[in-house]
């Protein structure tokens, strides 16, 4: 955590060529992990004091609770995902290089959104972000 900036809440935008989201993990590695896009929110905190394992989300689709989470899903600490990405690059050769966005994985489960949806993840003590979806 002493090498963080900041924490700033994000909504990870997932998609796959494969139907239904049915697939073996050699199947999402070859698939990107179903990266597509993220968002972030507009308001960054300091971690300073911030403890990732008990921060609650809410997510919401078109203004309907559909997921409740806290950050203690994500091996049992978002920032514990963070440090075994850093350690596995380290073992390539590779680094994080400052100022990069990390995505340390998601608190609830993914949901099908289609176009017109609205999403709002809302995070204890970190705020809140959303996107609309169109075509």
């Amino acid at each position: 955590m002493a090498a963080t900036d900041f924490l700033i809440p994000a909504i990870e935008i997932i998609d796959s060529r494969f139907t239904g989201f049915k697939f073996d993990m050699q199947s999402v590695i070859a698939d990107n992990s179903s990266s597509a896009r993220y968002v972030v929110g507009s308001y960054p905190r300091r971690p300073d004091g911030i403890d990732l394992r008990t921060i609650g989300a809410v997510m919401e689709i078109n203004g309907d609770i559909v997921a409740l989470g806290a950050g203690a899903e994500v091996l049992n600490n978002p920032a514990e995902a963070i440090a075994l990405m850093v350690r596995i690059l380290h073992g390539m050769g590779e680094t994080l290089t400052a100022g990069s966005i990390a995505l340390s994985g998601a608190i609830t489960a993914a949901y099908a959104v289609k176009p017109g949806d609205h999403v709002r993840a809302s995070f204890h003590e970190l705020g809140s972000v959303s996107v609309c979806f169109t075509d």
